[in-house]
């Protein structure tokens, strides 16, 4: 929100205006929408044919009140009003403002604390509930994406594994190449912690981050790690293939494409980097992060990392079980077939 907006923005200097006179919780109300339809057509219904409409608003009146007492009864709650009516009277909007910011973890308890009470203050009133608001849209949205981020990233693991695999006909190889990639994330995302979040270095003020940054950045990297992961080892295994032994293939597939991963992954490092000069907080933190997820991938995961281990591994790191070889697809990407079927013309 703009209470965390960098603190020379008039969007900012407005917030600490409204913070100060109305308190923080003014940034983050929450709404309650209380539908009493039932409460009117049961009043109606008990008063009979001629029932009085006043009589019938009362009791729906009745409960919404009750709502609010409930509301205005929970830790944290500076005020809870009715802030609406529709026109028939069936329905309202309670009004209530925490005592704390939307960016504090007070008023993320204080929206649990009334969706668990939910149940209870419809049965005594005979109303449904729903609790909304900005602040319960972005908890709701949060909580959405950091359910699908293990899944998400499982999938997208997953699937690169079993393609490499195919790709380089190697468990070994595929499985360092998706562990080097979270390892490479999981560093972006603590550093980006610590420099936006933090306020590490003193660069910009401490701000929370975005809740979909990590998914940003898993998409847009994990292309980016897998393009430099070919680029290089699909070098190695061709020199492999083509007589090499793994160390020597090793030493032929670096020399020969490091370049081009590095001249690459510069680009997208100066593409990234040039967001950082944004006044967005949001936009310096994307460009940030994805800048540094490619630099670490790029230099220290696929230029530095994976190499040292296919070099350790020697031949073992080309190793994939009998039954797996049968089961996938021949894609024969650095000519292997070509190579054996020339060899007895050559010998000839």
């Amino acid at each position: 929100t703009d209470s965390t907006a960098a603190a020379d923005t008039s969007a900012r200097q407005a917030s600490d205006l409204v913070a100060d006179a109305f308190g923080p919780g003014r940034e983050s109300p929450l709404v309650i929408v209380v539908d009493g339809r039932e409460v009117v057509e049961a009043a109606a219904a008990e008063a009979g044919p001629d029932a009085d409409p006043q009589q019938v608003a009362a009791a729906a009146q009745a409960s919404y009140g009750a709502v609010v007492q409930w509301a205005a009864g929970q830790d944290g709650v500076v005020n809870a009003q009715v802030a609406g009516l529709n026109e028939d009277g069936t329905g309202a909007l309670v009004l209530v403002t925490p005592a704390t910011g939307p960016d504090q973890a007070a008023t993320d308890e204080l929206l649990a604390d009334l969706r668990d009470g939910q149940a209870d203050i419809e049965a005594e009133t005979g109303t449904t509930l729903g609790v909304t608001g900005l602040t319960a849209i972005q908890v709701d949205t949060s909580e959405q994406l950091a359910d699908a981020l293990p899944i998400y990233l499982a999938v997208v693991v997953g699937l690169a594994f079993l393609l490499l695999m195919v790709v380089f006909r190697s468990v070994l190889v595929p499985l360092t190449a998706t562990l080097g990639f979270l390892l490479s994330v999981l560093a972006t995302i603590g550093l980006t912690v610590a420099v936006f979040q933090e306020g590490l270095f003193g660069w910009i003020d401490p701000a929370p981050l975005i809740s979909f940054l990590p998914v940003l950045v898993i998409g847009i990297v994990f292309g980016l790690a897998m393009d430099y992961q070919v680029f290089l080892v699909t070098r190695i295994r061709e020199a492999h293939v083509h007589g090499a032994d793994s160390r020597e293939a090793v030493l032929e597939g670096f020399r020969s494409n490091a370049r081009v991963v590095a001249a690459a992954a510069v680009i997208m490092i100066s593409v990234f980097a040039a967001f950082v000069l944004q006044d967005d907080a949001i936009i310096k933190s994307m460009g940030f992060a994805l800048a540094v997820a490619v630099a670490l991938d790029a230099f220290v995961i696929r230029m530095t990392l994976i190499p040292a281990l296919m070099y350790l591994m020697g031949e073992k790191a080309w190793w994939l079980p009998r039954w797996i070889d049968r089961v996938l697809p021949d894609v024969d990407v650095e000519g292997e077939s070509l190579h054996r079927d020339a060899a007895p013309d050559d010998e000839g």
